[in-house]
């Protein structure tokens, strides 16, 4: 049985996230891009989440807490991000071992791509 994906979305990890992690498909809007980089963080994919940040915000390093374990992203609201957009937000809660990350996360497209900007 195929792993299912952490991004919520009830497909198969390599159908769902797999090939934005590895490169062999890009978001189409920036709650997808949001859902992989959510994924990224349970699976540790530093290099995923440094290709989709921003250039402007992207950080020399990024450092995962060995002691936090992700639980599920349940997905508030939205506003642009879609293919006729330049630019949107997603309102989440990522749930964790010690309680919850509530963001409301800035995206853009870079060339072409959505990335992340950073939290509002």
């Amino acid at each position: 049985m195929p792993l299912t994906c952490p991004c919520g979305q009830k497909q198969p990890y390599d159908v769902c996230c797999g090939p934005l992690h590895q490169g062999k498909a890009t978001a189409a809007t920036a709650e997808q891009l949001m859902r992989s980089r959510y994924t990224a963080f349970v699976m540790h994919d530093a290099a995923y989440l440094r290709r989709t940040w921003s250039l402007t915000t992207r950080p020399a390093a990024i450092e995962f807490d060995p002691s936090r374990r992700w639980t599920g992203l349940e997905i508030l609201g939205t506003t642009g991000g879609t293919a006729f957009h330049t630019d949107g937000t997603v309102e989440f809660n990522a749930h964790h071992n010690t309680g919850v990350q509530h963001e409301n996360s800035a995206f853009t497209r870079e060339a072409g791509e959505w990335v992340y900007v950073s939290a509002l």
